[in-house]
């Protein structure tokens, strides 16, 4: 087969402890799913259905941060209000839909930190106005992510401490406890409005505390039992 111009080459992330590297094909984001993060941004945090948003899964959006290694994270454009938002991602293993709450662990293949960055003037622009958020959401180095921790060495993660520092100033700070949705209630919410493949990405949302960074600015982000990102800002 040929093509009028070479395919765009999909991400793909390192997995602990393993020479493989897993293949990204899409990424779903679960939007306000921690209660005190709804309210910082003016939302009820009742549990209503969850909602979904899309990144693009190009190399030029995930952006796969190796363990021990910082990596820079160029400013974006048309923005002046670019915001962190640490969150568990979940990665899917293997093919599914309409799958059961009960039966939904047996789809993940593991996890890892990451970083849902955000152009929010951007973002709340299209809020008001009714219109869809990718151009707050889905832009080029949009989604930092760490290596994949697969579920066989972690178990399930439903508790873990989750936090994120700026220049070494704590942030963001809570518990995946406190999701709204836990991560098998979204693959299963999910998977009922998409077949879920193995090669998916979830962000399973974000705590209190997001905010603006600047360049220069260095983050870290880490959840318990998983490999930390630090991410600079250039």
């Amino acid at each position: 087969m040929s093509f009028v111009f070479e395919p765009i080459e999909t991400a793909a992330l390192p997995i602990v402890d393993s020479e493989q590297q897993y293949p990204v094909r899409r990424v779903y984001c679960v939007g306000r799913n921690y209660a005190a993060h709804a309210r910082e941004m003016g939302f009820d945090p009742d549990r209503e259905p969850p909602f979904f948003f899309c990144k693009p899964n190009d190399k030029e959006s995930i952006v796969a941060v190796p363990a021990n290694q910082a990596v820079d994270l160029p400013y974006p454009t048309q923005t002046n209000n670019y915001h962190y938002e640490i969150e568990l991602v979940v990665a899917i293993g293997k093919d599914g839909k309409d799958i059961s709450v009960e039966d939904a662990k047996d789809y993940i293949f593991g996890y890892a930190v990451g970083l849902d960055m955000t152009r929010r003037d951007l973002q709340m622009g299209m809020r008001e106005k009714g219109r869809p958020w990718e151009i707050g959401k889905a832009f080029d180095y949009s989604a930092p992510i760490g290596p994949i921790h697969p579920i066989a060495a972690t178990g399930e993660i439903n508790q873990a401490d989750i936090h994120l520092t700026v220049n070494g100033k704590t942030e963001q700070r809570s518990d995946v406890s406190h999701l709204i949705w836990d991560v098998s209630e979204t693959i299963a919410n999910l998977s009922t409005l998409f077949e879920l493949k193995a090669g998916d990405l979830i962000f399973t949302g974000t705590p209190e505390g997001v905010g603006a960074v600047v360049k220069g600015d260095v983050m870290r982000a880490e959840i318990a039992g998983l490999t930390g990102i630090t991410v600079n800002v250039i």
